[in-house]
């Protein structure tokens, strides 16, 4: 398979709005002109849960409609989840036409991005069957949620660095409540996202085969 082309847009702390439209931006182009090449956006989000479009709200340990903190329902799959500071969160808008049309073979290999990077700590992701994510000595220290249209991707991946996973107890994390979340600073002391940045970024361009060329900054035009 040649290389793609990928716009790398390597930010810091977004809100989940900004975010959001951004990737619905993106997402119009590509079904516009699908010769548009890909982009990675990465990023942090100040605290806020999102739904996803037929999660339940039985996995919410409050009410929607009075919480002190965002909550979001979006496009993609999955159930309730939780994104603060410390979490690494990855959205790739990918024209799978390119790569393969098979939503299973795309959350693969996102999960396989994410074992890559904590190979590099000399970590062991696993998969756990029948689920979506990466676990670490029984802990999902990585969740995966997907919108496919007309195969190009939105959403995507967020991995635990460094977060205060307080917030986490205020749900039941993608409706498993058997599983505790975890994080990779439960495994490295003083680990940062800006030290796993770089690591996220050489990992999906080997898993994807593709070439970036950077933006310093968002420009949806």
């Amino acid at each position: 398979m040649a290389q793609r082309q990928c716009l790398l847009y390597n930010q810091g702390l977004i809100p989940y709005t900004v975010a959001w439209e951004q990737q619905r931006s993106l997402l119009s182009q590509r079904i516009n002109d699908p010769t548009l090449d890909d982009v990675l956006l990465l990023m942090e989000h100040p605290p806020v849960y999102t739904l996803g479009q037929g999660a339940s709200l039985d996995f919410l340990k409050f009410n929607p409609t009075e919480a002190d903190l965002e909550v979001h329902r979006i496009e993609r799959g999955g159930e309730v989840t939780y994104h603060c500071p410390g979490q690494l969160v990855g959205y790739p808008i990918l024209n799978l036409r390119y790569y393969q049309q098979d939503l299973h073979w795309y959350l693969r290999q996102l999960e396989a991005v994410l074992i890559e990077v904590l190979a590099v700590y000399g970590l062991k992701g696993d998969r756990e069957t029948g689920m979506t994510g990466v676990w670490l000595e029984g802990r999902k220290v990585a969740a995966i949620g997907i919108k496919v249209s007309r195969w190009i991707t939105m959403h995507g991946f967020a991995l635990n660095v460094d977060p205060d996973l307080s917030g986490f107890k205020r749900i039941v994390p993608c409706g498993i409540a058997d599983k505790p979340v975890g994080s990779l600073a439960q495994f490295i002391p003083n680990i940062t996202v800006d030290q796993v940045r770089p690591i996220v970024i050489a990992k999906f361009a080997e898993v994807f085969q593709v070439r970036y060329h950077n933006s310093d900054r968002f420009n949806p035009v």
